[in-house]
């Protein structure tokens, strides 16, 4: 069995078990390590994703290597989410090293894009999608907010403008083919200093329109209940980004402090790793996949 048929089972055992699946942004190597000891600990299938700037930092090829290696390390089930690929070029080159999901999004690089030529850049990834057999999701809208930390409280009124609506999800669903919709119930990328609230009532409607699998973008910062409430109505995977980045960012700060002498950086990372691992193995918890990884 192919690494994407794994992934498609994998998608089924979320629909039919009741649990969502961590997608993880990672930075760097460090980041990767703890996100694949968490998986290890709690015996949980997992996404390592990147965005546009982290291929770009790290390469498509080099990710693919070590996600590889540390899954064959520590006997664990481990797959690649190209996130928010903001062109259809760029989806085409995940696809071609191996990654087993593609979130194409062209309104991240064109948020001016019509519905038109959203639909075709999905569609034109669907297709290519199948010499491989990788996952496609995308939306049809410009989704806000960034993968940073914020000091502003949400604007629910502007944030319900981007919701998603059952009529235009099942329209877009149908026009693309797609094998998971990004649904946008109040979900919202980045870390803010009050909790998200998500419309369950909305993902609902949303859930009983569409038979693809749903994805939960903007994680970072939502209390569980919000969590386990969308995964009993159907939500398959759920990205967390910003919380991991303030965790490594404030210990490193920290570590940085303590050892003003240490130049070996790397001696430095243990501490930083544990809290991000720690921050991954909650998220686990929360989306109920402990115990659910199939090596």
């Amino acid at each position: 069995m192919t690494n994407q048929e794994k992934a498609r089972e994998l998608w089924e055992r979320t629909k039919r078990e009741k649990f969502a699946v961590g997608a993880f942004n990672i930075d760097n190597q460090e980041t990767l390590v703890a996100v694949a000891r968490a998986a290890k600990s709690k015996n949980s299938p997992v996404l390592i994703e990147l965005s546009q700037g982290e291929i770009d930092a790290i390469g498509l090829s080099n990710v693919r290597d070590m996600v590889d290696n540390y899954k064959q390390e520590l006997g664990i089930e481990m797959y690649i989410n190209l996130d928010h690929s903001p062109s259809v070029e760029a989806a085409k080159a995940g696809i071609d090293a191996g990654f087993e999901f593609i979130h194409i999004d062209l309104s991240q690089a064109k948020k001016d894009a019509t519905d038109e030529e959203i639909i075709a850049a999905t569609r034109q990834v669907v297709e290519y999608a199948r010499k491989t057999g990788a996952l496609v999701e995308s939306e049809p809208h410009y989704f806000g907010g960034s993968s940073n930390v914020y000091k502003e409280e949400i604007d629910y009124e502007e944030v319900k403008k981007t919701f998603s609506s059952p009529e235009k999800a099942l329209a877009f669903v149908n026009a693309t083919g797609i094998d998971t919709f990004a649904a946008a119930i109040g979900n919202l990328h980045g870390k803010y200093p009050v909790p998200k609230i998500l419309d369950i009532e909305l993902l609902k409607r949303i859930r009983a329109a569409i038979d693809c699998a749903i994805s939960l973008h903007g994680g970072s910062g939502t209390p569980a209940e919000y969590f386990q409430q969308a995964i009993a109505v159907g939500v398959s995977k759920v990205n967390i980004n910003s919380d991991m980045r303030y965790a490594f960012r404030t210990n490193l700060e920290q570590q940085l402090k303590k050892n003003p002498d240490e130049y070996a950086v790397v001696k430095l990372m243990k501490p930083i790793e544990e809290e991000v691992q720690r921050i991954v193995e909650e998220k686990i918890d929360m989306f109920g996949s402990a115990g659910k990884a199939k090596i």
